[in-house]
């Protein structure tokens, strides 16, 4: 089912940085001139109402000098494909993430795990809502690539990639140091259809390869020097991410 786009979908959040509400999953965009970092790509659903933010902030798809991949489920790279085909947009992640772009392996929850807690609040209405966005379409990353060096990638916004596997063994946030934000992907959210609980957390345990590694990627969130959250998925967290991560640790003692 495609996603319509709102007004109130694209959040301007610091100059030149913009967070994009599409189906329960969030992409940013990092304008710098006529060129753009976009970070992740949304559901396969999502593609036009990617393609069309882009437009809505004065630029258009051949405008992407690059994907970043926080990691590689559906929910995140459903247009990445399409841009990199069309366009010869490069697809960026941390090498540990290559394999599953390319569908080498799956790791994500399965059908039968999310059947098995259908029972809990939301989790069935998000099932059918994420089937309908394309959580299922096989949508490889036929060509994906490792990022070329360590530290700041030569991009919009100059990201330096945070390695926070636990959701994916290869998930990747971004920080963007010049405006003090922190893309955080699935490493660290504020809501989801399937939480009870509002604010900064960890999604529900059958979302992660590895509870255990996301719960200890908190403290490399913890340690970034920025003042503004942008997660995967769920509004931007405007606060320390060190208070950000701690918060998200205590709701997963709970």
């Amino acid at each position: 089912m495609p996603k319509v786009l709102r007004d109130d979908d694209i959040v301007c959040v610091e100059s030149n940085v913009y967070s994009v509400s599409g189906s329960n999953t969030n992409w940013v965009i990092v304008k710098d001139g006529d060129s753009c970092t976009l970070i992740d790509t949304g559901y396969p659903g999502d593609r036009d109402a990617v393609l069309a933010s882009l437009e809505v902030v004065g630029l258009n798809q051949r405008s992407v000098a690059a994907v970043l991949v926080t990691h590689a489920h559906n929910d995140h790279i459903g247009a990445a494909e399409h841009l990199r085909v069309v366009h010869g947009v490069p697809v960026l992640m941390h090498q540990v993430e290559v394999p599953h772009a390319r569908r080498d392996h799956l790791d994500q929850v399965s059908v039968g795990q999310v059947l098995s807690q259908a029972w809990r609040p939301g989790v069935l209405p998000w099932a059918v809502h994420a089937l309908r966005a394309g959580g299922t379409a096989h949508v490889p990353v036929s060509e994906p690539q490792a990022f070329p060096a360590p530290g700041a990638l030569d991009l919009p916004g100059g990201p330096i990639p945070v390695h926070t596997p636990g959701h994916t063994n290869g998930h990747c946030a971004y920080h963007l140091p010049g405006s003090g934000i922190l893309i955080t992907g699935h490493a660290l959210v504020t809501a989801h259809p399937t939480s009870r609980i509002s604010g900064p957390q960890l999604l529900p345990a059958m979302f992660h390869t590895d509870r255990s590694r996301a719960l200890d990627s908190l403290a490399l969130i913890e340690s970034v020097d920025a003042d503004g959250l942008l997660p995967g998925h769920g509004p931007v967290h405007h606060g320390p991410a060190k208070e950000a991560s701690l918060v998200a640790r205590e709701h997963a003692a709970r």
